[in-house]
């Protein structure tokens, strides 16, 4: 008789792909539970999956080799169990490099299933010889047909979790038990978890009035943003930002106008980009924005991976700690140095060094308020 595990985790994912190979074009997130039910025989080498589209897959009882479907997925299989890394979907520019671990770093570029840009296909995946094909983030009706397309051709068990920031936990858990390494999600799911409370319990004290309103620029002239409710801008809406651009614009990214940013008006930018964020401190356009006027232009700490966005994954949990002393330094008064070398050294199995910090941190990192 097979014995049930019953686990759940609670999906993601980003901008639209363009049509490629096997992978179609993004639909909008959808709010899904995900159900992952794995049945064990004493002796067999195979555990029934179902995962959180409701979907049917037979995995090995031991998985050893995962090939990741994007950058979300590889992001997190790299901090629960890098040892099953096949590669990376790109490979890891010489900065990013020096803050992973030097035994993962150099790992072979494999490609992306998902995402704009993908690169992957049928050969590619089965000559990696995968135990399973390991997808992080929304569970809409484009990505449930995309991994059955993938599972079918191949052979290859695929299975999708969770990817919105609130679900980060159980994400971790259930594929810390996929993957064999139970200990380790549920370590990285408690950090995740007291992040996400004590992050909930700060923001719940901000009186509304309190909150600003941010403009969250990207692009090198900063002038493509995320709309409120996109999953691009979920950890500032976290921290209670005010999003300046409305929920709707173009459906999540869209490029702007300098004239608009102005109309908006808003009281702080973050921007992806270090050299748009030099750029605005001095450009006398610019300089007519409340926000570089204030000197309230932050720009996102990038590696190895960006802390807000870009992709979306277990990253942005660092990047909560920082958003909160940028928007509020009053009331996020953590020692943010500590804060990164704890979390780098535990999610990234590498501690940064004092100069390291100093690049990733900036004016935020070298003292308290």
């Amino acid at each position: 008789m097979l014995r049930s595990l019953r686990l759940t985790a609670p999906a993601w994912r980003g901008p639209a792909p363009t049509r490629r190979s096997i992978a179609p074009r993004r639909a909008p997130a959808a709010v899904l539970a995900v159900l992952l039910v794995a049945a064990i025989a004493n002796g067999a080498d195979k555990r029934a999956v179902t995962d959180g589209a409701g979907r049917h897959a037979e995995i090995p009882v031991r998985v050893d080799r995962v090939y990741t479907a994007g950058g979300p997925a590889s992001i997190l299989l790299y901090v629960l169990a890098p040892d099953k890394m096949l590669g990376w979907m790109r490979a890891p520019s010489p900065l990013e490099r020096a803050y992973l671990s030097d035994a993962y770093a150099a790992l072979p570029t494999l490609g992306r299933l998902t995402g704009r840009g993908n690169t992957a296909n049928v050969e590619v995946v089965i000559a990696a010889r995968p135990d399973v094909i390991l997808d992080y983030g929304s569970l809409t009706a484009t990505y449930t047909s995309l991994a059955d397309r993938v599972q079918q051709q191949t052979g290859i068990p695929y299975v999708i979790f969770d990817g919105r920031l609130s679900a980060i936990p159980g994400a971790l858990v259930s594929v810390g038990d996929l993957l064999g390494v139970r200990e380790r999600g549920a370590e990285l799911a408690r950090y995740a978890e007291r992040l996400l409370a004590e992050t909930d319990r700060r923001v719940a004290a901000i009186p509304p009035d309190q909150r600003p309103l941010v403009y969250y620029a990207r692009g090198p002239k900063g002038l493509e943003t995320a709309a409120a409710g996109s999953i691009n801008v979920e950890s500032l809406e976290r921290l209670g930002a005010r999003i300046a651009a409305p929920a709707g614009t173009s459906g999540g990214l869209a490029a702007v106008s300098l004239e608009q940013v102005l109309a908006w008006n808003p009281d702080v930018i973050i921007a992806l980009e270090s050299g748009f964020g030099g750029e605005a401190r001095v450009d006398p356009r610019w300089r007519q924005v409340k926000a570089v006027r204030d000197g309230r232009v932050y720009v996102v700490p990038q590696f190895p991976f960006p802390w807000i966005d870009f992709p979306p994954s277990v990253n942005r949990l660092i990047g909560l700690k920082w958003l909160g002393r940028a928007l509020y330094p009053e009331r996020f008064r953590d020692d943010l140095r500590q804060e990164t070398r704890e979390f780098y050294a535990l999610f990234y199995h590498r501690s940064p060094t004092d100069q390291q910090l100093d690049d990733l941190l900036g004016p935020l990192g070298r003292a308290r308020p």
